[in-house]
């Protein structure tokens, strides 16, 4: 029997039609736009607007239309993950609400929370799904909306963040294509400088977490921008050490849309240039779980069936982690 692997046999994605500009960003807060360019790389950004939308209805526009461009039947996909830290609500599972609003009706899903690595996690654990032999068909989705936890009053990170929603399909091969290996980490006491303070069970809504705006985005920018330099960097080059791969056997870089000069030091010390790394941070920002599926989206098209590609984020927790995968497919 050969050897079975998990492949990504498809990508689609949504993205908001309102276009958050950084001039439009100058007349909100206390900020320019040659300030958010050379600290972040960040030109415009998406955003959600209509009442009643969340994250769901991105996440499901993105996979209805992986479905009709994969030719896959709503009742023939086994499992459903969901990358979220904006579902859209408590409960249920915002995968669960997808499932609901494109007619998945035979398959399980649940969500995943690992901050801007989620959508790796829930790769990684697609592909065991695909490895045991008890599913065919697994789509991974990587979706927020971020301007739901933005604080627009705090300079420091309304800047950053967008919405977004990539699916994947992914299935079984057995011509040695598809995910190869996967080195994924986490750091929990990093959590002191990027979380949402309130909201959880430790401390819920009341009055006094709404009024101290206690709902939003807490980050400790510099505290978070080093550990993430270092170990998206380290970690890349981890996984080419372990998989005996040089600079020369890259095709693609696939990296975390977090900071313009985070993907670069990562880059260097992959030892690649710059035209092999996938880099569109200026047109959506940090779309968390949202920025690795849209990478690939936009690059489908010079996607050739056999790249080396290698997938890398950093993430609040801390959770960091490194996917290398071989292309399936060549895109007509």
């Amino acid at each position: 029997m050969a050897n079975i692997s998990a492949v990504i046999s498809g990508i689609e994605c949504s993205v908001p039609d309102y276009i958050l500009t950084n001039q439009e960003l100058e007349k909100m807060v206390d900020t320019t736009d040659e300030w958010i360019t050379t600290r972040t790389g960040i030109k415009e950004r998406r955003i959600q607007k209509g009442e009643g939308l969340g994250t769901s209805d991105m996440a499901a526009d993105a996979v209805q239309k992986l479905l009709k461009k994969t030719g896959t039947a709503p009742e023939e996909v086994d499992l459903l993950i969901c990358a979220t830290v904006t579902p859209d609500m408590q409960f249920p599972a915002t995968a669960n609400i997808i499932c609901d609003k494109v007619g998945i009706k035979n398959a399980f899903s649940f969500d995943m929370n690992a901050a801007c690595s989620g959508f790796l996690y829930g790769l990684a654990t697609a592909e065991k799904y695909i490895l045991s032999g008890m599913y065919k068909k697994v789509i991974v989705v990587g979706a927020d909306k971020m301007s739901s936890i933005a604080d627009y009053t705090d300079r420091t990170t309304c800047i950053i963040f967008g919405d977004a929603a990539g699916a994947v399909l992914i299935e079984p091969n057995s011509n040695g294509y598809g995910i190869q290996d996967s080195i994924l980490r986490s750091d929990g006491s990093g959590r002191i400088h990027l979380h949402q303070k309130a909201g959880g069970s430790v401390k819920p809504a009341s009055h006094e977490t709404v009024d101290a705006r206690e709902h939003y985005i807490y980050q400790e920018g510099q505290a978070v921008f080093k550990f993430a330099v270092k170990n998206m960097a380290d970690i890349s080059v981890e996984i080419m050490e372990k998989n005996g791969l040089t600079s020369n056997d890259i095709a693609w870089l696939v990296p975390h849309q977090a900071n313009l000069r985070i993907i670069e030091a990562t880059a260097r010390r992959m030892g690649i240039d710059k035209d092999q790394v996938m880099i569109n941070i200026y047109r959506y920002g940090n779309t968390t779980n949202g920025t690795i599926p849209l990478c690939l989206w936009e690059w489908e098209k010079k996607l050739k069936k056999g790249d080396n590609i290698v997938l890398a984020a950093f993430g609040g927790g801390f959770t960091w982690g490194s996917i290398y995968l071989k292309w399936a497919y060549d895109s007509n």
